[in-house]
């Protein structure tokens, strides 16, 4: 890689590296896998870099690609305690809820097909296009799963007696 090219991908590191990780943890709910995913990225993107025209959307995708190849790995599937266990949203002793615990303790539970569509066009604010380009899913898929994504997210919020936020 010559040297502007290198340069470019530390700053481009610099200025998307949180982006891409909340990305990730957002898609898989676990920060060492969501870390694995972005150091894999990252390392293919730098060998890719000056063919890439829109880095960011394609550090997105195969980011997102990065998670799904992540969680079907053998080792990822062996677990000492049951997933119901790791899963279970943390009490506040202090009584005061903090609405993004709860969002993403919900989210957690919907699918993970639904919950990356529901991460790419409300966290990422990516358009139905985009999306489907991103997952390589047709813009019927990505609406209809987006539709699903919600109603689920806001049964778990309902059943929680959380009121939904006007974003969801």
């Amino acid at each position: 890689m010559k040297q502007p090219d290198e340069e470019e991908f530390r700053q481009f590191v610099a200025a998307k590296l949180e982006a891409l990780r909340g990305l990730a943890f957002l898609t898989c709910g676990d920060w060492q896998t969501a870390d694995d995913a972005v150091s894999t990225v990252l390392s293919k993107l730098f060998v890719r870099w000056s063919g890439v025209d829109r880095p960011y959307a394609y550090a997105c995708r195969m980011v997102m690609r990065a998670v799904v190849d992540e969680r079907r790995r053998p080792w990822r599937r062996e677990r000492t305690v049951s997933p119901e266990l790791l899963d279970l949203a943390q009490v506040d002793e202090s009584e005061v809820v903090d609405e993004k615990l709860r969002v993403r303790a919900a989210l957690l539970s919907v699918p993970r097909g639904q919950r990356a569509v529901l991460v790419l066009r409300f966290y990422e604010e990516l358009s139905v296009e985009e999306t489907a380009e991103m997952l390589g899913r047709s813009p019927g898929t990505v609406k209809s799963q987006t539709a699903r994504g919600l109603a689920a997210l806001r049964a778990v919020l309902a059943a929680q007696d959380v009121p939904t936020p006007s974003t969801i």
